[in-house]
């Protein structure tokens, strides 16, 4: 009987013991701006690297850099005017990731026709399309957050990706 009591009195202590409220202090995670703003400079910083990488293996790119981070060399330059906000254009155009893998191609006898500023295309296509003149071709490297950024564009171009496109601007209506 006392070896029976004994245990009881050991169970008892163990029971008392384990249901303590001695809990861990546990706080949710508290995120504030400048946690994104950090994250997003080192994703920037990231991309600026690859980019400059990029640049440097194409020497012979004499690429232009806007306030937005667009890359643009113009390798075929016309005389004529330059595109203007709602302008309607045909173009055709070839677009890349960073790695050279092939996205989006028109036919050699296809255009692709928009309205500058007012249709789905990356801002930086609408931003690097104002520099050209009819019959013009130029080379845009496309910083995600200018071309299709966190999202990609749900088919080919993956989330958060550089685009490299190669464009002609065939005709400005």
């Amino acid at each position: 009987m006392k070896y029976f009591a004994f245990i009881c009195i050991v169970i008892s202590g163990i029971m008392i013991i384990s249901c303590s409220t001695n809990e861990p202090n546990y706080q949710e995670p508290v995120w504030t701006n400048a946690h994104s703003t950090f994250i997003n400079e080192r994703f920037a910083e990231e991309e600026e690297i690859r980019i400059r990488l990029f640049l440097n293996q194409k020497q012979s790119w004499d690429a232009k850099e806007t306030g937005t981070g667009l890359r643009y060399w113009i390798y075929e330059d016309h005389e004529g005017d330059t595109v203007q906000p709602y302008d309607v254009v045909d173009v055709r155009f070839e677009i890349r990731l960073l790695t050279d893998s092939l996205i989006y191609k028109t036919d050699k006898n296809e255009v692709s026709t928009f309205k500058v500023d007012r249709s789905d295309v990356e801002s930086g296509v609408m931003e690097g399309i104002k520099y050209l003149s009819e019959g013009d071709k130029a080379k845009f490297i496309i910083p995600s957050h200018i071309g299709h950024g966190l999202l990609g564009d749900f088919h080919n171009i993956p989330p958060l990706e550089v685009l490299v496109v190669d464009i002609e601007l065939v005709k400005i209506h």
